[in-house]
Parts: C-alpha cells; structure tokens; sequence
C-alpha cells in the first residue's frame, strides 16, 4: 500500500484571475511587510492574507518554495494548514447533523452497532461533540496510538476501511478521562470522529471535504496531502531543522501525516483560500454559500470547554488561556477587550495560523513551510502587527 502523500486536486484557476484589475487586496501587498520575518526567524517562506466584510484586503508571499534554491513562492501556491482542517471536519459534522444523520449526541456505539458489544463502556457512551471539542477522555497522541495507526496501513480498502479499524482497535480500551472534565487535545478524537461521518454519509471524509466544502466554498487550490507533487517542487515544500540544518522535505512518506488521520489535519490550500475560509467563518452565516444555519455556525464558534496555558504544548497545539469550541479556539488576547477566534496547524514541517474578530468580520490568515518553534513565534509575532494594523479603531 502506498504511505506517500494523497493530493486530491480540486479545479484548476489560473493566476490571472486571482490577479483581476481592481481586485482589493492586489491593491495592498503585504511583500514588504513579510519580507523581514524570513531572515529574522529563518523561514524558507511566509504568506499571509486580510479580509475585512468578506473581501481580501491584502495579501503577500514571499520566500522560496525549498530552502537553498531560487523558486518564489507567489499567492497561488499551496501551503499545508496541518490541524486548522478540525474546523472543516466539524463543519461537515454540523451539516451532518443538521440533516438528521448524525445528533451533536451520537455515540459510536450507535453509529456502529455491530462493534458495541466489543467496546469499553466508557468509550461507547462518548458523544460526537466530545470528540470535536478534545473533551471525550481521549487520550492526546502517544506511542500506542501511533501503534494503531501503523497497524490501519495493513487494511485492504479505502481510507475509510483504515479509519474503522482505528476505531474498532481503540474502542476496546478505557478512557484516559471521564468524558466532559478535562480538555485534551486528541487528534484520534478527530479521527474517530470522521469515521463516524463516513458511516452516516456513506462516503469517505476525503470525498466529503471535496464535494461539501472546498467545491462549495470555491477553494480551487485546496486539496489533502501534501501540498507538492511527487518528485516535484511545484508547492512550497515542508522544512524542518535537522541536527543544525534545514531539511527540505519532497511528498513521500516523510513528508506529512498518513492519511488516514485526515480528519485531524492534512489539509493544503494557498493563502488567498485559506482566507475565503476564515472570512466565510468570520461572517458567522451572513454570507454565502448557507452549508449550515447562522446559529449552527455559532455553535462551532462557541466555547465548549476551558482552556489553560500548557507550555509543552507543540506548535500547532493549542498553548493559550481562553477555550475551544467545534474545531475553534477562542483565545483571550491584550489586542481586544473579547476573545479571537483562533486555530493553527502544523504536521512538524508546514505551520498555518487564522485569527478572526467576528466583532469586527475580520480575517488575518498567516503560512508557512517551516515547522518548530521559530516559525510559531514568527506567526504570532505577525499576526500581532497584522491585528494592529488593520482591526482599525476600537481595539
């Protein structure tokens, strides 16, 4: 079985159209602006993108797509958004339970009912909302759960046949927690969660996120996997610092999460959609397309469970005070006197961050193909000075 990265290509747009005469953001490039973060933190690349009312009012990259060689990266290329994918998983179980498939209070006992008499009973009773809001008592990732995960390689079938077996493995073991008392940032929560979807749809997650919200949504660039092509630099490839040195890594097994795990995050898409995403959220349902109702859009906004800062928490993970709703942070901030919407995302050698103001419809979205510390504190850092410069009076 091929472990090498899955891209699904998802429509083709040419560079021209992002770049139309009077569109916005070509208005305001952010170049200069990002340009001193790539020496400053070491990055090989770096995009970002604003979008204030629904419309991109600056975008930028700039960088080159491998470390060492001279291929700029531009606004079109695809970078990889790790673990900001929960959120669209969460959306495609809202629609799910909006169209009476699933209930926020589905347990996997329910949805597979030949495997309930195997489970822990702990486990049986876990609802779908517990899953998307790290609140099951799952367990966050450790080395039996990579155990399973190299096990599900050996299923005959589709990424959905890998799922189920994830899930048929672990449903046997007690919970780590007692479900609703403590947060836990578990990817296998994501996961079990997006075998729970495929049942109820009847197709796999990687189907459903094509045709439900990259199609829907217009996000020609989006795809799962890596965001390179095999044996091809045409995306910027993932970095990671190796012993001293940055290694650039081609798509193949290294190069990103198994795809199995999808749900919890192998997403890709360039700056310019991963921001029609964030603004389409931050307009909470008053704009099209309408896949779910504006209060169901909310509940995926709201808070679900408490946060505390945890220091050892990996980029990409969540590190703040504040708390996390359906796939969604909600982070307290000195930049406003309420919370931000806020999720970053990272497979170790890609890190992807979205901030929104859904007081204000504002959207800032920050890439890039570098993992570790230093890229999270450069996003942090940009994302502050893009805050400050354009959430405009009041803040």
């Amino acid at each position: 079985m091929n472990k090498g990265c899955i891209i699904v290509s998802f429509m083709v747009a040419s560079l021209a159209c992002f770049l139309a005469p009077g569109s916005a953001w070509a208005q305001t490039s952010l170049d200069s602006f990002l340009h001193p973060y790539l020496s400053q933190y070491g990055l090989p690349a770096l995009a970002a993108a604003v979008a204030r009312n629904g419309t991109i009012i600056a975008a930028g990259a700039v960088g080159t797509r491998k470390a060492g060689a001279s291929i700029p990266v531009t606004v079109a290329d695809r970078f990889h958004i790790g673990s900001d994918t929960k959120a669209m998983t969460a959306l495609l179980a809202a629609m799910l339970v909006e169209e009476g498939r699933l209930r926020w209070d589905s347990t996997p006992a329910e949805v597979f009912p030949e495997l309930a008499p195997d489970m822990d009973p702990g486990f049986a009773a876990v609802t779908l909302e517990q899953l998307l809001s790290h609140s099951s008592g799952l367990p966050a990732d450790n080395a039996e759960i990579a155990e399973v995960w190299k096990q599900s390689f050996f299923e005959d079938g589709n990424l959905d046949r890998m799922r189920l077996f994830i899930l048929r493995e672990w449903s046997k073991r007690p919970l780590a927690a007692l479900p609703g008392q403590r947060f836990e940032y578990s990817n296998l929560g994501y996961i079990l969660a997006g075998s729970m979807l495929e049942r109820a749809a009847t197709k796999t997650w990687d189907e459903l996120m094509v045709e439900r919200i990259f199609g829907p949504l217009g996000l020609a660039t989006a795809g799962l996997g890596c965001q390179s092509s095999p044996g091809k630099v045409d995306a910027p490839l993932g970095h990671l610092a190796v012993n001293g040195t940055v290694q650039s890594f081609l798509a193949g097994p290294n190069a990103d999460n198994p795809p199995m795990i999808g749900p919890a995050g192998i997403a890709h898409m360039s700056v310019l959609d991963f921001v029609r995403w964030a603004a389409w959220n931050a307009g909470e349902g008053r704009r099209e397309p309408a896949l779910v109702r504006p209060e169901t859009l909310r509940k995926l906004h709201s808070v679900v469970m408490e946060l505390t800062p945890a220091k050892d928490a990996r980029p990409g993970t969540p590190r703040v005070t504040g708390g996390y709703g359906l796939g969604w942070g909600l982070v307290a901030v000195d930049l406003a006197p309420y919370p931000l919407l806020q999720h970053s995302g990272s497979n170790v050698k890609n890190l992807a961050s979205v901030w929104i103001d859904l007081e204000k419809d504002l959207a800032i979205v920050l890439m890039t193909n570098m993992g570790g510390e230093q890229a999270d504190a450069a996003l942090k850092s940009l994302a502050r000075e893009l805050y400050l410069r354009y959430a405009g009076p009041g803040r």
